[in-house]
């Protein structure tokens, strides 16, 4: 479901959503042109690993970077491919153009950051349940925790077809998934953004991809919600970062809650 437009009528020059949008084409091109973009290193080296962030793993020297909590903000910047950076931006344009002219440049950026914030947080929290629910099966079919490691952190690689011996291919696909799959776009911090957008223009139309009718952004952003939230509790393999979605749909609405009870009014951003 894409959006094609709302009725909402908008002004002025949003200067925080260009430098936004600006930064990650720029960041897309440069992507393209690095030969580490093509092998795939350079998501590892720039993207979200929720077992490196807390701990459980290391990159290769030659993968490292940067520390890995500065990859929370880097992994923001990155998409994986045309469709993802297209999407993403036009959201950004779509919904943030109005924010940012309603609230300001500063309070959309902390915002923008914040959702950011939400969504690689709860990615990670989700990833590590998983990556713990995967050891335990794993241990208890009879694979030691010594030897389960040895294969996670082959230099060949996580050994699959050794962890399979004892469990199903769908938990130690699991295990290798949280263990080590990258996370990168902006698409956390756009669900908090579409969460905003909700809140503050709740009977805005949206024209729709595929759908022949307008819909309204309060009924439009708790559906696709509701979608992410099925697609993650099944751990249904997407490609997708479902958690992270919500983790910034979560915290966006949490931001619009307090400020509209008026416990961090505009005042503070002038």
């Amino acid at each position: 479901m894409i959006p094609l437009k709302d009725d909402n009528p908008t002004s002025g020059r949003p200067l925080a959503t260009y430098f936004l949008i600006s930064t990650c084409v720029i960041i897309f091109l440069l992507q393209l042109g690095s030969a580490s973009y093509k092998t795939g290193e350079l998501f590892y080296s720039y993207g979200l690993i929720p077992s490196v962030l807390i701990g459980h793993n290391e990159l290769p020297l030659d993968l490292y970077v940067i520390p890995a909590y500065i990859t929370i903000f880097s992994s923001m910047f990155m998409h994986g491919g045309f469709a993802h950076i297209l999407f993403n931006m036009y959201a950004v344009v779509a919904f943030g153009t109005p924010l940012e002219r309603q609230w300001g440049q500063e309070k959309f950026i902390f915002f923008f950051f914040s959702a950011g914030l939400g969504a690689a947080f709860l990615h990670t929290g989700v990833n590590y349940i998983y990556f713990n629910s995967a050891v335990e099966a794993i241990v208890d079919s009879g694979i030691s925790r010594v030897q389960l490691f040895e294969a996670l952190t082959s230099t060949s690689g996580v050994n699959l077809n050794y962890i399979e011996r004892g469990v199903s291919y769908e938990i130690a696909e699991q295990l290798r998934s949280a263990f080590y799959t990258p996370a990168v776009g902006a698409s956390g911090a756009v669900y908090g953004v579409l969460v905003a957008f909700a809140f503050m223009y709740p009977n805005a139309r949206l024209m729709l991809l595929f759908l022949p009718f307008p819909i309204k952004a309060k009924y439009f952003v708790p559906l696709i919600i509701l979608g992410d939230l099925y697609f993650g509790i099944t751990n249904q393999n997407t490609g997708i970062a479902h958690f992270a979605h919500i983790g910034g749909a979560l915290l966006g609405y949490i931001m619009m809650w307090y400020w509209s009870r008026n416990s961090f009014n505009n005042h503070r951003w002038n």
